[in-house]
């Protein structure tokens, strides 16, 4: 089992829009997921308790319960567990960084922002934990090119001491619909844009941590959106997915 800790020091930069998409996006492609909230708003609760499979996929918890959680995930057969950090104290986010196979940096590509991941990124080095910066809410792309804000994001972060995703998540709508119908954009909408940034992610993280089916996931990410026209997001993502399981 690996686990994955989602932090951001700052509040607004998404945390459980990346934690809460990429948990429903890697069960979808039938990995054994939980999400642990322990973000003490409960956004991820808000948005999937109501779900039917609530009760054996989301946990309500906080740091001094990380192992036992972490151990029971393991004999149940979890694929992934993926943690929802609060932005303090930071002796509970430390803690979940020293217990993760990898910790996601959240960060919007602004400049107050980019100030804040420091942060993150010095608590990483701290305690030694793999990383990744995760952009997110970017501007789309327009003509094919990047905003000028992402590429300053990078260009900003390159010289530091965690990697950058190369794939961002967008600024879109989908995610509020999505939110509010108690699932993620891969569910909402298969063939919206939001849902080809979030496998696009999980392809990359998946890659880093060797989760079982990662070179399927790859393969469903990289499908071209033409392909997904036309089609229901239900059966668009049984038909898409069904190679992860094959």
């Amino acid at each position: 089992m690996k686990t994955v800790t989602v932090n951001s020091r700052k509040g607004g930069a998404g945390k459980t829009t990346v934690s809460v998409s990429l948990a429903m996006a890697a069960r979808q492609a039938g990995l054994k997921v939980v999400l642990a909230d322990m973000d003490p708003l409960r956004s991820s609760t808000e948005i999937l308790r109501s779900r039917e499979e609530a009760a054996s996929m989301l946990i309500e918890t906080n740091a001094g319960k990380l192992w036992v959680l972490q151990e029971t995930c393991k004999r149940n057969g979890c694929d992934l567990l993926i943690i929802d950090t609060p932005t303090q104290p930071e002796s509970e986010i430390v803690q979940c960084m020293n217990h993760s196979d990898l910790v996601l940096a959240v960060a919007r590509p602004t400049v107050l922002d980019l100030a804040a991941v420091k942060e993150t990124i010095a608590l990483v080095q701290r305690t030694g934990a793999p990383g990744l910066v995760v952009l997110n809410q970017c501007p789309p792309m327009r003509n094919g090119e990047e905003n000028p804000v992402v590429t300053q994001a990078v260009e900003r972060l390159r010289f530091g001491q965690l990697p950058v995703a190369k794939s961002v998540l967008r600024s879109r709508i989908a995610y509020q619909h999505a939110f509010a119908s108690n699932c993620g954009v891969t569910e909402w909408d298969a063939a919206s844009d939001a849902a080809g940034d979030v496998l696009r992610l999980l392809a990359e993280i998946s890659k880093h941590l060797t989760l079982p089916r990662a070179r399927k996931i790859a393969e469903v990410a990289a499908a071209p959106r033409s392909r997904r026209r036309g089609a229901s997001p239900v059966r668009l993502m049984q038909t898409a997915l069904k190679r992860l399981v094959s």
